[in-house]
């Protein structure tokens, strides 16, 4: 059945159908010739062709379906959905005045008898529930392989004509309102995390606490599981136990039921409560043997009911996890309890311990890495999360009836959620927690074999010692040495840029190894925390904001939890308003001051001093990010590796403005804006850095770096260097610079152009060309109204030796009639619009301006109605191998019309 579905999904419905006949022609031989005992051969021949058949119907009626022959022409239309699934929050980074936060949601309904996914703004429709009838408009796309929906369906407006969800649903929901309302109570990260416990709410997690779950191997808690149902079905079956076996069987199946319901009856939901009900079988019974069969059942009836679970990861997860509960753990709680340790807690630290290595090949085959914490972790976390999630669910039974008793539930159970805390923490900074592994089913396939031999030889006394020193050997072999011997942070650091992506964080050092300064946050807090901790830092004395852009203040919280901060000193401009209210929040969580330096003033710590030099113009009433931008605090650093002038995101008017410094020069300059194109050629030359530190992220879709600012600061002799290409920067006395590369993973991304004529020749230097050919699987030009006028392929090869595949076009952009001042006016203009439609500006590229006089050398002003030049798409170029794409020469224009 499982193979039936897999190749169904990933193939097509004739591979289904081909699997199905071939597993009945299988069975029928063996019944023929008594290989196998005549029960199990019937029911591979009557299985076979019935799941062949089955798989087959859904996959061809889904492909066949008229949502998914229109999402492939990418059509517009209205339909009317029921909800399936309660709306789940895509959480995205903060850039500029954006706030980080879930901006979307996705909910899977069926609409006109199909599943389709639906992508929507998180404020219309994040307080929606299972089983309420919508009627949507939106755009039509194909859904990813592997799939049975039919369709997304992409939503920019409310819902329509919507109907009142089931009264289970809204009492399963008050129930859930009311455990998150008991919950506030607690800490931000507790409070947040213990609704995710209970029922996988993870609506208010804290994201770094999400970071270091899974850094830890703890993410598994976030989720319902059939652990879940076990801890509240078990809970229930010890209370009753004393009523006979049957009184308390029949209390933990209304357990089940009354959990599914609060959870919520979703897929994953529904999957845990099938897995936990065997686990429970056989924990009850004590009979393994029989659990095998029960759980192979399952699996059968699960997979032709959903064939779509076939492919889903959570499904061979739960599956190999439940067998492992049903058919390990037993053995290894009996054996606790034979050594003295108490029946409860013996299953407590059995269960997860058991989960945790069964499904280590599947995990590191999804991942790519071994981690070396998860089970120590699991173990250290196994005796707090029965009593947790069992605490939860009493204070969301309560929460509705008597909020106060709920509230005293939740702070018993408060200790244990932040044990919980401490340990995900603690054991996501451990050095060298994880070990890189192939991953796919190559890397999992062989993780299994090689679990497989080690533990053959651990239960043969002959080999156990040998195999144990092998294992320490090996585990001291392989786990980077920096561990032990750090190459990082370099000794005698002053500065580091830390690699945090499309935002800014530096770290200024101090005479004391444990005290620094910090000069912004960056958009992610789990990015500046790993940096602090690398370089041991506990001590602040002040976190500077530049601005309050979320690029500069996102990791703020991250940087204040755990370390002791003096204070954090802000720019003369509160804008935007949102930013503002949240520093002040968090710094007086945290028992910290906010101070606002003016022009002039100077900080000085043992090693360090610090001079505010902008700005020095009064605030304007303004939230536009160029304003805000022009307003950032301007320091320079006075530090043993020489100046650093540190620029926040000034573009032309603040950088104008310092002009009127006496002595701008530094040996450090940290590039103003991301290096972007707003950087007045006359600033650079009167800092004239020795060592300019760009922080920015790969593949932004800014554009930032702009590659005449680079070449401006390598002309003026600077060593240029750029955090998404170097990853963390350090600055030491002398210029000297040392790097601390990451290894980065790309996208893969497909791509399909519409309506190109031939090919450009020429290009950039260093760059190899290829052509497409038919047949290559591809996602479709991002803009249905932007027609390309030609369009080309672009080969890079990357540092690491793998190559880089993007695509650009030539295309004439329209906009409203707009004046613009100057060249640079215009080109800013035009890089706004060509963003919003999901591209960029090609860099290093030639360009034309379409002017109304049609003359580039008409006079400035200018009135903008239409501007022709090469895009790409924004994000990191495209990785694939060039063996689909023949370089033997320029093609026709028959090879790339479609």
């Amino acid at each position: 059945m499982w193979a039936t579905a897999l190749s169904g999904l990933y193939l097509s419905w004739q591979a289904a159908v081909l699997i199905g006949l071939s597993a009945g022609a299988v069975g029928l031989i063996a019944w023929h010739r008594a290989w196998w005992p005549k029960a199990g051969a019937i029911a591979l021949v009557l299985a076979g062709p019935i799941a062949g058949a089955w798989v087959g119907s859904h996959v061809l009626r889904a492909e066949t379906h008229p949502l998914r022959l229109a999402a492939d022409e990418g059509r517009t239309t209205t339909v009317t959905a029921e909800l399936s699934t309660r709306p789940r929050g895509i959480r995205a980074a903060g850039f500029g005045g954006h706030q980080a936060g879930v901006d979307h949601v996705v909910v899977t309904a069926t609409a006109n008898g199909a599943t389709v996914v639906i992508l929507a703004p998180a404020a219309q429709w994040r307080d929606l529930l299972p089983g309420q009838r919508v009627t949507v408009k939106g755009s039509l796309a194909p859904p990813r392989p592997g799939d049975l929906t039919s369709a997304l369906l992409r939503v920019r407006g409310p819902p329509a004509d919507v109907q009142p969800p089931p009264a289970w649903q809204r009492w399963a929901d008050h129930l859930r309102d009311g455990l998150s309302r008991a919950s506030a109570t607690l800490g931000e990260e507790e409070a947040g995390l213990l609704p995710a416990l209970v029922v996988g709410d993870t609506e208010h997690m804290v994201p770094r606490i999400v970071d270091e779950f899974r850094t830890a191997g703890l993410a598994h808690l976030l989720a319902v599981s059939g652990a879940n149902l076990a801890i509240v079905c078990g809970a229930v079956y010890l209370l009753l136990r004393k009523t006979g076996p049957r009184k308390a069987a029949v209390g933990a199946l209304v357990a089940l039921v009354g959990f599914v319901a609060l959870a919520g009856p979703e897929p994953s939901v529904l999957r845990a409560a099938v897995m936990g009900a065997v686990a429970l079988l056989a924990l009850f019974i004590g009979r393994e043997r029989s659990a095998l069969p029960s759980l192979a059942t399952t699996v059968l009836v699960l997979v032709l009911v959903d064939p779509a679970l076939g492919a889903d990861p959570g499904f061979a997860l739960s599956v190999t996890a439940t067998a492992a509960l049903v058919l390990v753990a037993p053995r290894w709680a009996r054996r606790l309890k034979e050594r003295g340790v108490p029946q409860g807690f013996a299953e407590a630290l059995a269960v997860p311990a058991v989960a945790s290595l069964a499904t280590a090949p599947l995990v590191v085959g999804l991942s790519g890495q071994i981690s070396l914490v998860s089970v120590l972790a699991n173990l250290a976390v196994a005796p707090v999360v029965a009593p947790a999630t069992v605490l939860g669910v009493v204070a969301a039974v309560i929460a509705p009836l008597f909020p106060p008793a709920a509230e005293v539930v939740v702070h018993v159970a408060g200790p244990a959620v932040t044990w919980l805390v401490l340990v995900g923490r603690h054991a996501a900074t451990v050095p060298g927690a994880s070990l890189s592994w192939p991953e796919g089913w190559v890397g999992g396939l062989a993780l299994a074999v090689v679990t497989a031999i080690v533990f053959l030889l651990l239960r043969n006394k002959k080999t156990r010692v040998l195999t144990v020193a092998l294992l320490v050997g090996g585990f001291v072999a392989l786990v980077p040495m920096r561990t032990i011997a750090p190459m990082w942070p370099p000794a005698g650091w002053k500065v580091v840029s830390c690699d945090v992506g499309q935002g800014d964080a530096l770290v200024l050092a101090t005479a004391e190894a444990d005290r620094a300064v910090v000069v912004d946050t960056g958009p992610d807090p789990g990015a500046i925390d790993r940096c602090l901790r690398t370089l041991g830092i506990t001590r602040i004395p002040l976190i500077v904001l530049s601005h309050l852009h979320a690029d500069h203040i996102g990791g703020l919280q991250a940087v204040l939890a755990g370390r002791a901060v003096g204070a954090v000193a802000v720019g003369p401009l509160k804008e935007p308003a949102w930013a503002w209210k949240e520093v002040n929040e968090q710094a007086r969580a945290n028992g910290v001051r906010v101070l606002e330096p003016k022009a002039g003033e100077r900080f000085a710590w043992p090693g360090l001093e610090l001079e505010v030099l902008g700005p020095r113009r009064q605030p304007v009433v303004a939230e536009t990010n160029t304003v805000v931008n022009d307003y950032s605090l301007v320091l320079r650093a006075t530090t043993p590796a020489g100046r650093v002038l540190l620029t926040g995101d000034v573009e032309l008017a603040g950088q104008a403005a310092l002009l009127g410094e006496r002595d701008l020069g530094a040996e450090v300059l940290k590039v103003p804006h991301h290096g972007s194109r707003s950087s007045l050629p006359a600033f650079l030359e009167r800092v004239r850095p020795r060592v300019a530190l760009v922080s920015v992220g790969t593949g932004n879709r800014y554009g930032h770096p702009s590659p005449q600012v680079i070449d401006a600061l390598r002309a003026g002799g600077a060593l240029v260097l750029r955090t998404d290409k170097d990853g963390d920067l350090a600055v030491l006395p002398g210029s000297r610079v040392v790097r601390r590369k990451r290894r980065r993973k790309m996208d893969q991304v497909w791509i399909r152009l519409h309506n190109a004529r031939y090919p450009i020749p020429g290009g950039t230097p260093g760059f190899a060309w290829a052509m497409w050919q038919p047949g290559y699987p591809a996602t479709q030009w991002p803009h249905d109204e932007l027609k390309p006028d030609f369009a080309y392929y672009l080969c890079e090869t990357l540092e690491d030796g793998s190559r880089a595949i993007t695509y650009r076009a030539r295309a004439t952009h329209v906009l409203p009639p707009t004046e613009a001042a100057d060249a640079d006016a215009a080109y800013d203009l035009v890089a706004e619009h060509v963003f919003d439609d999901g591209m960029r500006i090609a860099p290093d590229v030639w360009h034309e301006y379409h002017y109304n006089a049609l003359k580039a050398e008409a006079p400035w002003p200018q009135r903008i109605v239409a501007w022709r030049a090469e895009v790409e798409p924004v994000g990191p170029h495209v990785r694939d191998e060039l063996r689909r794409f023949p370089r033997t020469g320029w093609t026709k224009s028959a090879a790339i019309t479609l």
